[in-house]
């Protein structure tokens, strides 16, 4: 695994746990964690249960005893990563958004299928995928339980960069994460929408707002203070969105309305996706993850009305591994969902998905995105 930080744990517990909770055809073993500081990543191999650790991630390409390559690592480096880990015959699984810029993905994609007929797979960490109760509505829609879908409304809010004076973190800066709220929580909801419909996004029209322009450098690695010798604070640009709002046409022909945002005051992580069909509707929210609200039109009015499902239950996907029905799951489960399809794959030598291809499918509306508001939200649209 290269780098340690908030993906970084929960994929360690999903390596940790996913042979335990499924019936593996191969046991992974947590070869080697890569880290520039060696202190710091030997601490978090050991809290986190890594065999060894490298500075350079560049060795891990090099051990016979390492098969696959996990990259948690900022945007800025994943293409780099990928492609070398991918040419060199490691199987890798990579934290989305794919890549930074759409050329960057391409070349992912490329190297991914150039591996992938030597047997080497390659899946992007799009973890949402993996909720039972969002895969059980996709099931429902595959199944023709709401016909024709009409509309698609999705949000993702998050609240923690409200306060002016939170530091120019990496996530803020475009060289190192590639946009901002779009990015990095608008390319889950954009790929959720996407996974539930089995529908692709066609075109949009956005726009996107940088609230607070500037903010305090964060502290020098070294110790160094963000002051100025006068004693005023040192600020940084922030040079990606804050948030960004845009309608969305599927090919089926659907509408679709976006907004991701770190401005929602008040919110902490929710994500909601509603779809709406001819024949009904699905309602999945993040804050109540193992229940997804159904409705059925083909029920007399008179008794007609969303339900709640509480999606425990064995033959929901991935719940026969856990708990009696009824004794809900967490956030953490779907990161060792996550693993367990993965691993499956390289076993049996079957393709996996989001393949590279879902991940590059996403990056382009991404860049519709951007092109849109830097042009006033005229439409764009989106190669397919």
């Amino acid at each position: 695994m290269v780098g340690y930080s908030f993906m970084g744990a929960t994929h360690s517990v999903a390596w940790r746990t996913a042979h335990r909770a499924f019936d593996l055809p191969m046991r992974p073993r947590m070869a080697a964690l890569a880290g520039r500081n060696a202190e710091a990543a030997q601490t978090a191999a050991d809290n986190l249960g890594w065999e060894s650790v490298e500075t350079d991630w560049r060795a891990l390409l090099e051990r016979a005893d390492i098969d696959l390559i996990d990259i948690c690592t900022p945007g800025d480096s994943h293409a780099e990563i990928a492609i070398a880990a991918l040419e060199a015959g490691k199987h890798v699984l990579c934290e989305k958004p794919l890549a930074n810029t759409v050329e960057e993905a391409e070349r992912m994609v490329a190297a991914a299928e150039a591996a992938a007929a030597k047997g080497v797979r390659s899946m992007v960490a799009f973890n949402y995928r993996r909720v039972p109760a969002a895969s059980f509505a996709r099931q429902l829609i595959a199944d023709g339980k709401l016909g024709t879908i009409r509309h698609v409304r999705a949000v993702y809010l998050q609240d923690w960069i409200v306060d002016p004076a939170f530091p120019l973190v990496w996530r803020l800066q475009k060289d190192r994460a590639g946009s901002g709220a779009l990015g990095d929580i608008g390319a889950h909801i954009v790929d959720l929408a996407q996974y539930m419909t089995g529908d692709l996004l066609t075109g949009v029209s956005a726009t996107t707002e940088t609230f607070v322009k500037e903010r305090p450098l964060p502290q020098a690695s070294a110790g160094l203070s963000a002051t100025a010798d006068s004693g005023v604070t040192e600020m940084g640009a922030v040079t990606v969105d804050d948030a960004a709002l845009f309608i969305g046409r599927f090919a089926g022909g659907a509408l679709a309305t976006f907004e991701a945002t770190r401005f929602a005051t008040g919110r902490k992580n929710q994500l909601r996706i509603e779809i709406n069909g001819e024949l009904g509707s699905v309602v999945f929210d993040m804050e109540s993850m193992n229940e997804l609200q159904y409705y059925d039109a083909t029920e007399p009015a008179a008794t007609a009305g969303f339900r709640r499902i509480l999606v425990t239950e064995p033959d929901h996907p991935y719940m026969a591994a856990w708990w009696p029905p009824g004794h809900i799951i967490g956030y953490e489960h779907t990161f060792t969902h996550e693993i367990r399809d993965l691993v499956e794959a390289i076993a049996t030598g079957s393709d996996i998905y989001p393949s590279f291809a879902d991940g590059l499918r996403v990056q382009r509306v991404l860049e519709a995105v951007e092109t849109s508001s830097a042009n006033n939200s005229t439409w764009q649209e989106i190669q397919a």
